[in-house]
C-alpha cells in the first residue's frame, strides 16, 4: 500500500510542474500565431518619433521661415523698371562684409533691388532705397544717377538733372553691406514756387552711376500732378535723416 501512495504522490508532483512550465511558456510565447506584441521599448520608439516630428514642424505647428528689415517709415513704394524687363535676384549666403572689400568691388545690379517711395510728412521729397541682397558688401558711387522726365519721351535730352552736394572727395565708394540699404533723397521742389513744370512723371534712377550701364537703369513712375522745380539730390546714406540733411546741401550739377 505505501508503494502505491508514493507512486501517487510522484504523479501528482509531475502533473504540478507540467502546469507551472505550461503557464511559462505561454507568458513567453506571445500570441501563440508566431508574432510579438508591441512592448515598453515600441511604445518608446513611437512617442520618439511622435516628438521628433513636433520638433521639425515648430512647437506651434509652423515651420521656421526667415525675415528681413526694411525702412520703418509708413510709405507707398512703386517698383522700378527696366529696359531690359530682366528679373534681378541676390544671394544670402556668407560673404565678406568689410568696407575695404566694398572699395575694391562695385555693386552688381543682379546684387541690388531698389525701390523709390514719397517720404512721410512731406509733398515733394521722394526716398531713393538701394538694398544689397548680396552675399558680400561692394560699393556704391557717392549718389544715385537721377533724372526725371516724361514715360513717354522718345528723346530724354531735354530731362531735368538735380542738384548734388559738391566738394566730394574721400573714400573711393559709398559701402553697403549685405542685407542694409543706401538711402538718398531727392526733393522735386524744394522752394515749393508756381511755375513747376508739370509734365514730369517719370523718375529715373541708376544706383551707381560711374560703373553701371545706361542699360541698367530703372525708371519709376512719379504719378498725377506732381510740380518739379529746381529738383535736390542728396548723397547715399544710412538713414533717412542723414540722406534729408545731405539734400539741403545740394548746389552743384551732377
Amino acid at each position: 500500500m505505501r508503494t502505491i501512495h508514493s507512486r501517487k504522490r510522484t504523479a501528482t508532483l509531475g502533473a504540478a510542474v507540467t502546469a507551472v512550465l505550461a503557464l511559462a511558456l505561454t507568458a513567453c510565447g506571445g500570441d501563440g500565431g508566431g508574432t510579438k506584441s508591441a512592448g515598453p521599448a515600441d511604445n518608446a520608439a513611437k512617442s520618439a518619433a511622435s516628438a521628433g516630428a513636433s520638433q521639425q514642424s515648430g512647437s506651434d505647428g509652423s515651420s521656421d521661415t526667415a525675415t528681413t528689415g526694411g525702412s520703418t517709415d509708413k510709405v507707398t513704394s512703386s517698383t522700378g523698371t527696366s529696359k531690359s524687363g530682366a528679373a534681378r535676384t541676390g544671394t544670402t549666403t556668407g560673404g565678406d562684409t568689410s568696407d575695404s572689400y566694398a572699395y575694391k568691388h562695385p555693386c552688381k545690379s543682379e546684387d541690388l533691388s531698389v525701390r523709390v517711395y514719397a517720404r512721410e510728412g512731406s509733398a515733394t521729397q521722394q526716398v531713393i532705397e538701394v538694398n544689397n541682397t548680396g552675399a558680400n558688401a561692394c560699393g556704391l558711387s557717392y549718389f544715385p544717377r537721377v533724372s526725371l522726365g516724361s514715360a513717354s519721351a522718345q528723346d530724354h535730352s531735354g530731362d531735368v538733372i538735380p542738384l548734388v552736394p559738391g566738394g566730394l572727395g574721400g573714400a573711393p565708394a559709398y559701402p553697403v553691406k549685405p542685407k542694409t540699404a543706401a538711402i538718398a533723397v531727392i526733393d522735386l521742389n524744394p522752394s515749393g514756387a508756381e511755375g513747376a513744370l508739370t509734365w514730369i512723371n517719370e523718375l529715373n534712377v541708376l544706383a551707381d552711376g560711374d560703373h553701371m550701364p545706361n542699360a541698367e537703369q530703372l525708371n519709376f513712375p512719379l504719378g498725377p500732378d506732381v510740380k518739379v522745380l529746381d529738383p535736390k539730390l542728396g548723397l547715399y546714406s544710412g538713414t533717412i535723416a542723414d540722406a534729408v540733411s545731405s539734400m539741403k546741401q545740394a548746389d552743384s550739377k551732377s
